[in-house]
C-alpha cells in the first residue's frame, strides 16, 4: 500500500478525493488527496466517522509530538470508521457496503517484535497521521483489509471510530491484568482516562476511583460509573494529602493505578496511593522525563508498566460495544461536518477542552 499524496486536479468524471491537510501551525486546509493504488490485500474505504485525538491537536499547534516532526504537508486523523467501497482480489472477509472500524497502524510483520505478537512496538510502524504517514480525515482512504473490522448491526460508525481510543484503555487493562478482584485508581478524567475507566469496569473491576483537576470531567466520570471521584490540584506539594484522600475514597487498597496524564505529580500520586505489591500502569505521556519517588515504591514492590498504543484490541472492543458492556456514546460531545469552516471549528473546540470530550466528524 502506498502513502498517497497531493493531487492537483481530478481525472475523468470521477469524484475528487478530498482530505484535511496540516500545512503549518494552525493551518488546516481541505485539499485533494490522491489515493495509492489498491493492492490485492487492500480495501478502499469511504470515511464516515473520524474523531479528533489530542495528538492531532498537538501536531496542529506545534507541528511535532515527542520525536515525531511534521516536515511536509500531512493528512490528519486516525480514529476512524467507514464503509467499504472496493476490495482487492485477495480479500475474502469483506465486501463493498460493509461497515468497518479501522485499526490505523501498519506494522512490518517481519521484525522479531511483530513475530512475537507485540506489533505495536514495531520500529517500522506506519501509523495514520504520525509523520510522514497520511491519516484518515478524508473522503476515502486505502488501507490493508486485515486492519478493517466489520461492525455488528447494533454498533454505529461513530462507535466504530471510538474503538481507537477505547483500544488504549483495553490494552492498558490487559497489561495490568485487571479482573474482578482488582480495585482501580485512574489518574486523569480526559478522554483516555474515561475509556480506561470504562474498560476497567468491563474487565470486572469492582471499585474504581478517578482523579482530576476539573469538576466537569469528574462529573462525567461519575455518570460513566466511577464509584468515587477526587478533585486534586496541580501543586506537587499537595501529593501527600491527596494520597490520603484517594485512600479514603477507595476504602480499601488500590491494586492498580493507571496514570492517564503522565506528569510528575500524577505519577508520584499513583506510586504513593497504590497498595504494597500493586501495580502502576503509565498510560499518559505528559512529561517525557519525570522525577518521581521510585525507591519508596520499589521497596513496597510496586510494579511499574508502560503501554504504547495497543495490539489485537479491535475484536474485543467491538464485542464490548455489541454486548453493551461498554457505552462510548456519552463521550462524543461535539459533531461537525467536513467543510473548511467546520474542520477549523472542530479542531478549535477540541483544543480548548472545556466541556468537549470527543469531537467527531461525520463525513
Amino acid at each position: 500500500m502506498g502513502k498517497g499524496g497531493m493531487s492537483h486536479g481530478s481525472s475523468g468524471g470521477e469524484e475528487e478525493n478530498m482530505a484535511a491537510w496540516l500545512l503549518g501551525v494552525n493551518n488546516l486546509k481541505i485539499q485533494p488527496f490522491k489515493l495509492p493504488p489498491l493492492g490485492p490485500h487492500d480495501a478502499r474505504i469511504r470515511m464516515k466517522a473520524v474523531g479528533i485525538c489530542g495528538s492531532d491537536v498537538h501536531y496542529l499547534k506545534e507541528m511535532k509530538l515527542a520525536d515525531f516532526v511534521v516536515k511536509e504537508p500531512m493528512v490528519m486523523g486516525h480514529e476512524c470508521a467507514g464503509i467499504i467501497e472496493e476490495v482487492g482480489p485477495e480479500v475474502e472477509h469483506l465486501v463493498p457496503g460493509d461497515r468497518v472500524a479501522i485499526e490505523p497502524g501498519i506494522s512490518c510483520w517481519r521484525c522479531n517484535l511483530c513475530k512475537e505478537g507485540r506489533y505495536n512496538l514495531c520500529t517500522d510502524m506506519k501509523f495514520f497521521a504520525t509523520p510522514p504517514v497520511h491519516g484518515s480525515l478524508a473522503n476515502q482512504i486505502v488501507h490493508p483489509a486485515d486492519l478493517c473490522f466489520k461492525l455488528p448491526d447494533n454498533v454505529s460508525l461513530e462507535e466504530g471510530a471510538m474503538c481507537e481510543p477505547l483500544s488504549v484503555g483495553v490494552h492498558a487493562c490487559r497489561r495490568a491484568n485487571i479482573g474482578p478482584e482488582t480495585n482501580v485508581l485512574v489518574m486523569g478524567a480526559g478522554p483516555i482516562g474515561l475509556v480506561t475507566l470504562l474498560a476497567a469496569r468491563a474487565f470486572g473491576s469492582p471499585r474504581i476511583v478517578i482523579v482530576d483537576v476539573d469538576d466537569h470531567r469528574l462529573s462525567v466520570a461519575k455518570e460513566l460509573g466511577a464509584d468515587e471521584t477526587v478533585k486534586v490540584s496541580t501543586d506537587i506539594k499537595d501529593v501527600a494529602a491527596e494520597i490520603e484522600q484517594i485512600k479514603k475514597a477507595m476504602g480499601t487498597g488500590v491494586d492498580v493505578s493507571f496514570d492517564c496524564a503522565g506528569f510528575n505529580k500524577t505519577m508520584s500520586t499513583a506510586l504513593g496511593a497504590t497498595f504494597s505489591g500493586g501495580k502502576v500502569c503509565l498510560v499518559g505521556m505528559g512529561h517525557s522525563i519525570m522525577t518521581v519517588p521510585l525507591t519508596p515504591a520499589a521497596v513496597r514492590e510496586i510494579d511499574v508498566v508502560g503501554i504504547f498504543r495497543y495490539k489485537n484490541t479491535w475484536p474485543l472492543c467491538i464485542e464490548f460495544l455489541r454486548s453493551g458492556k461498554i457505552d462510548v456514546k456519552p463521550l462524543i460531545t461535539h459533531r461537525y461536518g467536513f467543510s473548511q469552516k467546520e474542520v477549523e471549528e472542530a479542531f478549535e473546540t477540541s483544543a480548548h477542552g472545556g466541556k468537549a470530550i470527543k469531537v467527531m466528524f461525520n463525513l
